[in-house]
């Protein structure tokens, strides 16, 4: 099974996005545009992963709750990655209380490594990924989008729980909800 560790932003946002993706859409026709069912924020990526190994990972990720809080994202604008002229990932701005998601990913990532899931090697970048592009030198027409974002909001979501997922057939199917408890403070 192809699994990864994510926090979802909520029904608020996922509505805004639905809007804003209705608007974007002819923009960069071409693009691969995201499902907004079950949008979310990817922590750690485990890629194929036997089922044998899911007690472990379970037993591994339980315990992420009690050591963090709620808080509150918001999601306003937006960019692209790859070449300026031809971008190959649009996405949309993370903001808020990032630093909280940030210590999220890095003790999701700390725990999941003794299993052998190794962390990327680069910094965490929070960003809500709306569409890519099919041709792997990018899509010009993406700049648009990225225009069409620079003074847009999707609103705040609260993140109240991780998730382990597994992708299946294009859907994002629950494996594991962890509530985060710590209390504020």
């Amino acid at each position: 099974m192809r699994l990864f560790t994510a926090v979802t932003l909520g029904p608020a946002i996922e509505a805004r996005a639905t809007e804003e993706l209705h608007r974007l859409r002819p923009l960069a026709p071409q693009a691969r545009w995201v499902k907004l069912e079950g949008l979310h924020l990817t922590l750690v990526f485990l890629g194929d992963v036997d089922d044998a190994r899911l007690p472990a990972i379970h037993d591994a990720l339980t315990p992420i709750g009690a050591r963090h809080s709620p808080f509150v994202l918001s999601v306003v604008g937006g960019g692209a990655f790859g070449a300026p002229a031809h971008p190959r990932v649009l996405w949309a701005d993370v903001c808020g209380a990032t630093d909280a998601l940030k210590a999220l990913q890095a003790d999701t990532a700390r725990v999941l490594q003794p299993l052998g899931f190794e962390p990327e090697h680069r910094e965490y970048t929070a960003h809500l990924t709306l569409a890519r592009a099919k041709h792997p030198r990018g899509d010009a027409a993406l700049l648009a989008c990225v225009q069409a974002l620079k003074d847009t909001s999707l609103g705040e979501g609260r993140v109240d729980q991780l998730v382990l997922f597994e992708s299946k057939g294009g859907h994002y199917l629950p494996r594991l909800e962890v509530p985060l408890t710590r209390p504020p403070g």
